[in-house]
């Protein structure tokens, strides 16, 4: 396994990510159209008929999904980015303050306020969010895939899929599963997007591999977050619960049980760590968890 500083330079990991974005708003229609025409061009298609931005919107998303990693005409970036910032705008962003204030169970190890968050991780503006990544770690390259892989780099742009390849080929082979990588996040309102392969649970049947394994991956999220001195808001996904097939209940005793225990190791290194659960399903995981004091936390 290879450690930041091995590519920190060549995806540019310490300077933060400034577009320059169009200067009137009034083109956004033009270079919706644009966009979606030179991404048509590079797999030589023809235009649909789409009538609406919506449409667009969705067409320019799915032609990215498939979109390999390479370079992007500077004119041709300054669309893009317009469109990612507005998309990001439209999600809005919640602050770390606004999480430790929301309502619900108020928690914390050695210091550190440990949150259950109901909600898209995508609007999150803590300094670093994690990702459920493939081995590749170049996001889902299905249009319209509901994983977060897709949706953090649908929104964050090509820029990520980008940095991700850049580190495959610095490290020289996939990613190893409970390992874990870290890129900026571009158009995502947090600074940094942390990468890491949880385990793949055939037919729902947990081996004890398999948990060591997710309890490797938030580790490894852990100490390579603590690693970046501008990183002291974390907010996790439920890694491996989804495609992956790893119960949610199971995953969930896993989790808290290993964020506690390295949390309660380190104190006051991170001023947050919140766990971000998108189903209803995935809440009753961790409350269920919580309830009975199978965390450890308090």
């Amino acid at each position: 396994m290879i450690t930041a500083d091995a590519y920190a330079d060549a995806i540019d990991l310490h300077v933060p990510f400034a577009p320059v974005l169009p200067e009137s708003a009034p083109d956004a229609a033009r270079a919706r159209h644009e966009v979606l025409d030179w991404l048509l061009a590079e797999r030589a298609q023809s235009p649909p008929a789409l009538a609406t931005e919506a449409e667009i919107d969705v067409s320019i998303r799915d032609l990215l999904t498939i979109r390999r990693p390479a370079p992007i005409p500077a004119g041709m970036q300054l669309r893009l980015d317009g469109l990612l910032a507005s998309g990001a705008r439209g999600r809005g962003a919640v602050t770390p303050a606004e999480v430790l204030a929301a309502p619900g169970s108020r928690q914390s190890v050695a210091e550190t306020p440990v949150r259950v968050w109901p909600g898209d991780i995508r609007r999150l503006a803590v300094d670093a969010i994690v990702n459920a990544a493939n081995a590749d770690l170049l996001g889902c390259f299905r249009p319209g895939h509901a994983c977060i892989d897709n949706a953090i780099h649908s929104a964050a742009g090509p820029r990520l899929r980008a940095d991700c390849a850049r580190i495959i080929e610095i490290q020289g082979h996939p990613e190893r599963s409970g390992e874990a990588k870290i890129t900026r996040a571009y158009h995502l309102p947090s600074r940094f997007v942390l990468h890491t392969v949880g385990p793949v649970v055939a037919g729902g049947h947990v081996q004890p591999e398999d948990e060591r394994t997710l309890a490797a991956a938030y580790v490894s999220c852990l100490e390579l977050a603590g690693t970046i001195p501008f990183v002291r808001t974390l907010a996790f996904c439920a890694i491996s619960t989804g495609v992956f097939g790893y119960p949610k209940d199971r995953a969930a005793e896993v989790v808290l049980r290993t964020v506690s225990a390295w949390l309660g190791e380190r104190p006051r290194v991170f001023d947050l760590v919140a766990f971000c659960v998108f189903s209803a399903a995935d809440r009753h995981a961790y409350d269920k968890v919580t309830a009975t004091g199978g965390d450890e936390v308090g």
